[in-house]
């Protein structure tokens, strides 16, 4: 009986000290998200410290449905360092803390002037696009059209996705897609439970539609397609079906092929997947902050592989031009934000970015967790910035 009790208690000493090893090669983000659930996968409604630890897990997070975009390990490309931007400190840490910046990486002229990081995110940690993922969704579809996989932006909607026939989206060319200009009518407010971009990504499809289909093709018409733009990323989700009928393969691996493999990134990154298993074209890749800022760097040396553009001429040019405007200063292009200096963005909500401004040769990657999804102060802090770096590299040009 002693025996049988002293094996019993060595054997369950082993499972505790086997345990507690699992438990702490858990990444320290992944712990807090097991001891600290949120209440459902919508990170829209997670609390702060949810989301600071849940925006740099979602990539290893088993419950979260996701495709690999991978990365060719021989083929990494360093990132030189260069000359300390000549920022002052108060203006760099200031807005990393106001800002609740993770990541921040500013590369000048091909060389990193400027790499910070915090929450608990690293060089090597991934974070979470959300819609910075729309600009990437766009620029495959340059690459679709040079392929030969879509014939024309010119082309309508349900010419790829048939479910889309008998909808409103049936006079929608691709191009008032990627512009946001449908007239399709949506509701983007982030606060709203009860908003489009709360409700679609968990819509239940009627059998055999698939969920984004299903979603969008019940959705009226506000104004007449091509007259009004309306952001929406649920038409961008919609895209990404559509390229994932065209191309006829995962958004992720079309991807991986045609760009992650190519440009030097050091890391794999991930997709998230919607309802009915296909890649969310509106949001949500994970990848390092300076994986991101290569990505950035691609696009502005013009989307070349081997000297090769993979869009068709003028596609960088023409996605990154103003087709309509947002306000006095700003614009949008194909899933891409411009302004009337030149520069151009990719935004995510809480934060997200990649700047990239052609006349100075800039490029910078910012992510991190703003304490509200989309507001306009902190917009303003985030543009400020981006404005600091360009004076910091006007001033030492002599401009």
């Amino acid at each position: 009986m002693k025996k049988s009790m002293k094996w019993t208690l060595s054997i369950l000493s082993g499972l505790v000290l086997i345990l507690g090893i699992f438990w702490m090669s858990l990444d320290k983000s992944v712990r807090y998200l097991i001891l600290n659930p949120p209440p459902d996968i919508n990170v829209l409604f997670w609390t702060q410290a949810q989301r600071d630890a849940g925006f740099q897990s979602l990539d290893v997070l088993p419950v979260i449905s996701k495709n690999t975009i991978n990365s060719d390990p021989k083929n990494i490309v360093q990132l030189p360092v260069g000359q300390p931007l000549a920022l002052p400190s108060e203006i760099i840490e200031g807005y990393i803390a106001d800002s609740r910046v993770a990541g921040l990486v500013v590369l000048h002229e091909g060389k990193v002037r400027l790499e910070r990081y915090s929450l608990g995110l690293t060089q090597q940690k991934k974070w979470t696009s959300f819609s910075v993922a729309k600009s990437f969704t766009s620029t495959l579809i340059g690459a679709a059209l040079k392929d030969g996989h879509i014939n024309s932006l010119q082309d309508k909607v349900s010419d790829y996705v048939t479910s889309m026939k008998g909808s409103e989206y049936d006079n929608v060319t691709i191009e008032q897609l990627i512009t946001m200009t449908s007239g399709i009518k949506w509701n983007e407010d982030y606060n709203d439970p009860n908003s489009d971009v709360s409700k679609f990504n968990f819509h239940e499809p009627e059998p055999g539609v698939n969920s984004i289909a299903s979603y969008m093709r019940q959705l009226p018409r506000a104004y007449e397609a091509g007259t009004h733009w309306a952001y929406s990323t649920g038409e961008t989700n919609l895209i990404g079906l559509l390229l994932q009928k065209a191309i006829d393969m995962p958004l992720a691996d079309y991807l991986s092929d045609k760009i992650w493999s190519k440009i030097g990134v050091e890391h794999n990154a991930s997709w998230i997947l919607g309802p009915s298993g296909n890649e969310i074209g509106g949001c949500c890749i994970q990848a390092t902050t300076r994986d991101f800022l290569r990505f950035g760097q691609f696009i502005l040396k013009g989307a070349k592989v081997n000297n090769e553009s993979i869009v068709p001429n003028n596609w960088i040019v023409n996605a990154t031009q103003k087709k309509v405007s947002t306000n006095e200063d700003h614009g949008y292009g194909y899933q891409w934000w411009t302004s009337n200096d030149g520069s151009y963005q990719a935004k995510g909500i809480y934060g997200q970015g990649i700047f990239i401004d052609p006349s100075r040769d800039l490029v910078i990657a910012v992510n991190g967790n703003w304490p509200v999804a989309l507001n306009q102060e902190f917009a303003s802090k985030k543009a400020e910035f981006f404005k600091q770096v360009q004076l910091s590299i006007d001033k030492e040009k002599g401009r």
